[in-house]
């Protein structure tokens, strides 16, 4: 296959609607980018970020770096926290606006990404604010430019136009999609991701995966957003191992990364449906759950409910992670404990009774998802509909490993 032959250290220019670099040393091209927006008259950036990995990976450096050659000034917001809010958004506006800052660096994974993304409408919008962008009370048509870092494989931020935030005062965290913030660059650089811890490898890889899965199934899905999550899931199930296994493998890291990038792809064709718009309250509720370990809580009990009317596109792009499966839609409960197996076997073993939930949260959690602007978008698009009574049996599936469901009881009784 392609990804044993290719050079990791051969930096690519991946064209989408966002021109992406990908490879061992593509942080270097800031130095270019920079140079474009220096050209377009931008002579002040707001930097965001969150964490120390900007500057532990060295991307930091190469930024101010490139800054200072072209004579662009800095001003840093360094403080996102994972599942931003519309406060921290609100924050990194003001520091721009006083800058008065004409783009965005966005340095990390998917939460610095998406408060820059937010943060860029906000600057070309004056007067507005991250909870009246979150609720929907305007729709923007322009943002300043976005350049996205990405430390992470998972998110797929840097390539599409999607961003979230949650309303702390609501526990809502809905979702956006606007044309205008699709990044002007990214750069997909794996040495950048070989810090990564073993629990933020998996995650991470596990959002990839739930994009994916999402947007070939949706009622939107086309033949391009199928074809990508047949090859972002062999791409996860290959290399995911060998990452946890050796954090420093560069080409487990660059497939991954590339994994991750046509995911983001996939999903900005296909949507997303049940697993996101039922994660989003979890991680409102619990804004120290990371995002992917709420999806892979999850993801066997959307398969669960979702194989029969997808039965033979699910059998083909999972057929990595769960073999042997025809694509029949009696085969639902197989292909749910296949994927449920797959993640067990990768260390992810947490359900929602080990993240503090349990039956008496499920009537909120429903109530979020009801509530949350955009969510009722996602689950327009599932392939089957989404009911409150269809959204409660996913989440009461998700409860326990060992819970009280027949796939559960099958598994236990292979295991003896």
């Amino acid at each position: 296959m392609w990804d044993t032959q290719v050079d990791v250290h051969d930096v690519k220019e991946i064209r989408v609607k966002t021109t992406a670099y990908l490879g061992v040393g593509a942080i270097k091209k800031i130095d270019d980018i920079v140079g474009v927006l220096k050209a377009m008259g931008i002579n002040s950036v707001l930097c965001v970020t969150g964490g120390r990995s900007y500057k532990l990976t060295g991307a930091w450096a190469h930024v101010e770096t490139a800054c200072a050659k072209h004579g662009v000034s800095t001003t840093l917001y360094d403080k996102v926290t994972p599942n931003p809010t519309t406060d921290s958004v609100d924050e990194a506006v003001r520091l721009g606006r006083e800058a008065g800052a004409g783009a965005v660096i966005a340095i990390g994974g998917g939460s610095p990404i998406d408060t820059g993304k937010s943060a860029a409408i906000l600057l070309a919008n004056p007067g507005r604010t991250g909870e009246e962008l979150y609720r929907y009370a305007f729709t923007p048509d322009k943002a300043v430019p976005v350049v996205a870092i990405n430390l992470t494989h998972g998110t797929g931020s840097e390539v599409n136009r999607f961003a979230v935030a949650t309303i702390t005062s609501l526990n809502y965290k809905p979702a956006i999609a606007y044309d205008c913030i699709y990044p002007l660059f990214s750069i997909d650089d794996p040495a950048l991701m070989t810090k990564l811890s073993p629990s933020q490898t998996r995650y991470v890889s596990i959002d990839a995966v739930n994009h994916v899965v999402e947007a070939a199934t949706s009622l939107v899905a086309n033949p391009l957003s199928i074809l990508l999550a047949q090859e972002t899931i062999r791409l996860v199930s290959t290399y995911l191992p060998r990452a946890i296994a050796d954090p420093e493998d560069l080409r487990a890291r660059y497939c991954l990364a590339y994994a991750a990038m046509i995911a983001g792809t996939s999903f900005d064709n296909g949507m997303l449906h049940f697993t996101h718009a039922l994660e989003h309250p979890l991680s409102a509720v619990k804004p120290d759950l990371a995002h992917g370990l709420g999806l892979a809580v999850l993801l066997p009990a959307v398969i669960l409910e979702c194989y029969p009317a997808r039965s033979q596109v699910l059998a083909q792009i999972l057929s990595p992670i769960a073999p042997g499966l025809k694509g029949h839609p009696e085969e639902a409960e197989r292909a749910a404990l296949a994927v449920e197996r797959w993640l067990y076997d990768l260390g992810i073993v947490e359900k929602l009774e080990d993240l503090g939930l349990g039956e008496a949260d499920i009537d909120r959690l429903c109530d979020l998802v009801e509530n949350t602007p955009s969510l009722g978008l996602l689950l327009s698009l599932a392939p089957i509909e989404g009911t409150r009574d269809r959204v409660a049996a996913i989440y009461r599936n998700s409860l326990e490993r060992l819970a009280h469901n027949q796939i559960i009881k099958t598994w236990r009784s292979a295991l003896r």
